[in-house]
């Protein structure tokens, strides 16, 4: 088993605050699990599949979480272009790139894409919207609920996938 309690930065939310200083502060407590599980591997580790699907390796969670936090919150809410690896003739295409990046390529690409995010949610109020699919309107609210909906499923993933491959457990 791996300790990787030396890594662990996450700040616990707080009991009590304002509906947005706790969306982002469960938010911000679920991207620092991500990086506190995917910590202290090696390099072989992060990128092996213990799951039956091959995607579902620490690397791809990381690279998947990257995207994710660009699409709803530069994509969606700013209106910028997806620059995303992931098209239809390649519909997996953030997890099939993490196979040729490192661990700390990933760990920082994720760190720097979850700062913009901040950095974007920072100008908005929960009820601003913009416009989205079909004519509807999504609202801030929604992308972090969603968000915090997304990373948390995917921490899970990483709990599995963690302790399979070095019996490392915990929050």
């Amino acid at each position: 088993m791996t300790d990787t309690s030396a890594q662990d930065t996450r700040v616990d939310p707080p009991f009590h605050g304002d509906e947005r200083e706790l969306l982002s502060a469960f938010l911000d407590y679920l991207r620092g699990t991500i990086a506190h599980k995917s910590a202290g591997l090696s390099e072989e580790d992060t990128h092996r599949s213990v799951l039956p699907s091959p995607l579902m390796t620490v690397a791809g969670l990381l690279s998947h979480l990257r995207w994710v936090e660009a699409y709803w919150f530069e994509v969606a809410l700013s209106g910028q272009p997806d620059r995303a690896p992931y098209s239809a003739e390649h519909p997996d295409g953030e997890f099939e790139i993490a196979a040729n990046l490192t661990t700390a390529e990933l760990l920082a690409d994720y760190a720097g894409q979850c700062e913009r995010s901040r950095e974007i949610t920072a100008g908005l109020g929960l009820d601003d919207t913009v416009a989205f699919r079909d004519g509807k309107r999504l609202s801030l609210r929604w992308v972090l609920i969603h968000m915090v909906e997304e990373t948390g499923r995917h921490a899970g993933h990483l709990d599995v996938i963690r302790e399979l491959l070095d019996g490392a457990t915990g929050e």
